[in-house]
């Protein structure tokens, strides 16, 4: 949901000439893959349009169409159904599916820390996440108060129900409340406040205080990993591949293709999400470091299940080792791709 430099423009007409984000290598020598992900497409996007527009997705043998989401498009449901092959979907959503008899599964965490924020006015005398607790509102979405809301009352002291109010997706409520927060994505809205106000609001990074959920997982139905593996693979490592180009290298073309499915995006929000992502380590940080871009442990899912289940929203019968699948990721793939120009 949720944030340059020049390269040819006619290499890149030939690639966005069939409309849709696709690649036109003959399609009988490549597996076609369709992938949706969970908002218009966005810099938060950007390691997969990066293995679409630079061949990456064609060099695995893949013909890749990505199905953006946005207001009203149920990009998850289209999986369930085998609309598509792969999702953009999180961690907390495949636990609670497993618990409903779901069969979906993770299988890679491209996000190690969940670019989830609150946001403070700088003169509001907050200076750690822990005197949030003490304003009188916080704008959040009826999703955000049920899920990290809970970790946040379970976890510090003075965070209390009534300081919910509804987050519309418009910063001006909070702009006009100074003993207010607001949520949003470490990669949008400071970004957009900082653009009508002049000022970069205060950001505090849930990650950065204990809440440790992955975000932008890679899934799709169990039956497509007990199908085809090796598909399953090769879309895992090309992507791993196209998130360390799309950071460390040329990601103009990749910017070009974002910015031609959501005319809305601009070079200004894109590269303060690039940015915020190096900076705040929200995909290469923690194991990736070590194992590589995407890098899925066991011990992230025991975790979160812990807290779940700590604040209510699971059994603690659950299965939650249903939910995900380890063994795609982890293995060191395009990490030798890191700080090549």
């Amino acid at each position: 949901m949720h944030v340059s430099q020049s390269r040819s423009k006619t290499a890149l007409a030939g690639m966005l000439a069939v409309g849709v984000v696709s690649m036109t290598s003959p399609a009988h020598s490549l597996d076609r893959v369709r992938f949706g992900t969970d908002w218009l497409a966005e810099a938060d996007h950007g390691g997969f349009y990066q293995a679409l527009a630079d061949g990456t997705y064609a060099r695995y043998g893949l013909d890749v169409e990505i199905k953006q989401g946005g207001p009203g498009v149920q990009n998850r449901a289209l999986l369930l159904t085998g609309k598509l092959d792969f999702y953009l979907g999180t961690q907390q959503e495949q636990l609670i599916g497993i618990e409903q008899g779901i069969p979906l599964v993770d299988v890679a965490a491209f996000y190690q820390k969940n670019a989830q924020v609150l946001l403070t006015h700088p003169d509001a005398g907050v200076e750690n996440f822990e005197d949030i607790a003490r304003l009188e509102t916080i704008f959040m979405t009826h999703g955000g108060f049920g899920a990290y809301f809970e970790w946040m009352k379970a976890n510090f002291t003075g965070f209390r129900d009534e300081q919910f109010k509804p987050y519309n997706f418009s910063p001006s409520p909070f702009l006009a409340d100074r003993r207010s927060a607001q949520q949003g994505l470490i990669t949008a809205e400071p970004y957009e406040i900082q653009r009508q106000t002049g000022a970069e609001p205060k950001i505090f990074l849930l990650a950065d205080s204990g809440y440790r959920p992955y975000a932008t997982m890679v899934t799709v139905q169990q039956s497509l990993i007990d199908q085809d593996r090796d598909l399953v693979q090769r879309f895992v490592d090309a992507s791993i591949e196209g998130w360390y180009n799309y950071l460390y290298r040329d990601n103009t073309a990749a910017n070009e293709l974002i910015k031609k499915e959501n005319p809305e995006m601009t070079d200004g929000q894109i590269d303060y999400a690039v940015d915020k992502m190096k900076q705040y380590g929200i995909v290469d940080s923690g194991d990736a470091l070590t194992n590589g871009i995407g890098c899925l442990r066991a011990e992230r899912y025991k975790q979160l299940f812990d807290e779940l289940v700590k604040v209510k929203l699971l059994q603690p019968g659950t299965d939650y080792t249903k939910a995900f699948d380890p063994s795609f990721t982890c293995k060191g793939v395009g990490m030798s791709l890191k700080g090549k120009s």
